[in-house]
């Protein structure tokens, strides 16, 4: 069977186990369902080659729908959260380190694959900076993979449950208004900041690019509209299938006893995060849901989803994470050369 035939294949079980996500009224079902069924017949030996446009066009569509949410009234209200922001993108850091430190206890890595593992940077960046201080990759982009999925999989389902005022979670998705006109637009400004932030190299440039953009056009009321829902529910799928494809057996195999260590830590940290949620949560008067999405230690795209489904701070909850971003990314070469002074750490001798 040829590539395409087994690609289209794949795509059609990751939408037909989000249809099934979707009855039974799990929240981003065509997300958490792709990805469950990506995940799992990735496990199982399929070999999943996604196109590598399908993840950049997944999360333009998505972030042009977040940054809707950044209204003049919304923009006016960030301020006063600017301090916070800040404060919890440092105590994420910290916690970050924490971790590494707990993770090479349990499995016995060195400080850099330890510290490149648990910092929330991102599969990307991580793997970038492992390869140029002489680290096995494997085991980072596993790590920060498995955080994402981990906050995928638990942390909507769990605001939702707890929340327990959400009878359908695509209901608030499926009834944003939208037109022809005004969604086209959304999207053209989206692509167009999508390719300058990529031109202007700025880190994680398919999110950030149209959130930009659409943010911008929503703030300034020009005449853009949210997109059709099954539009939105296809950039789910999208991304689902590519975060589940990460996931496969080799990787498995070379990780080894490191896996066990890493979910470990990937609780560990989501655990951390969810209490900086609560103090935050009761120190500035926001709601505890908001909070938690804002603090969770990555997957913007995933968590200002959620909060667009509860219908809480959807600003909020992405510039919190737009403030981390900024923060980590340019800071994560300066995080790894401060590791490797103080643990005296050397990179590994090539054969």
């Amino acid at each position: 069977m040829g590539r395409y035939a087994v690609i289209t294949l794949i795509y059609l079980g990751a939408v037909g186990t989000g249809w099934v996500a979707s009855k039974l009224h799990v929240p981003l079902p065509w997300m958490i369902g792709a990805l469950v069924f990506s995940t799992a017949i990735s496990l199982a030996g399929v070999q999943i080659k996604a196109p590598a446009l399908t993840r950049p066009a997944g999360q333009i569509v998505v972030a042009g729908s977040v940054g809707l949410a950044f209204t003049p009234e919304a923009l006016g209200s960030l301020g006063a959260m600017f301090v916070p922001m800040v404060i919890a993108a440092l105590l994420t850091i910290a916690a970050g380190f924490l971790v590494a430190w707990v993770l090479m206890r349990l499995s016995d890595v060195d400080a850099m694959t330890a510290t490149l593992a648990s910092v929330p940077m991102g599969p990307v960046e991580s793997a970038n900076l492992a390869q140029r201080y002489g680290v096995a990759p494997g085991p980072v982009i596993f790590a920060q993979t498995l955080r994402i999925m981990a906050l995928v999989l638990l942390i909507p389902p769990a605001i939702l449950l707890i929340d327990g005022s959400v009878a359908d979670p695509s209901a608030t998705l499926r009834s944003m208004h939208w037109t022809p006109a005004g969604a086209g637009l959304l999207i053209v400004l989206a692509i167009l900041g999508a390719l300058a932030f990529k031109v202007a190299r700025v880190s994680n440039p398919f999110f950030l690019g149209p959130l930009a953009a659409s943010a911008a056009a929503a703030a300034l009321g020009l005449p853009v509209t949210a997109t059709p829902y099954v539009m939105l529910a296809g950039a789910q799928v999208l991304l689902g299938v590519w975060l589940g494809a990460v996931i496969n057996r080799d990787l498995f195999r070379r990780a080894g006893r490191f896996v066990p260590a890493a979910m470990l830590s990937t609780l560990l940290m989501m655990a951390l995060c969810v209490a900086l949620a609560v103090l935050l949560a009761a120190l500035t008067g926001t709601s505890w849901a908001a909070m938690v999405l804002a603090t969770a230690p990555g997957s913007v795209t995933e968590m200002a989803l959620t909060a667009k489904v509860l219908q809480e701070s959807v600003a909020l909850v992405t510039a919190y994470h737009i403030t981390r971003i900024f923060i980590i990314i340019p800071s994560a070469p300066l995080l790894t050369r401060v590791t490797a002074r103080l643990t005296h750490w050397t990179p590994p001798k090539r054969e």
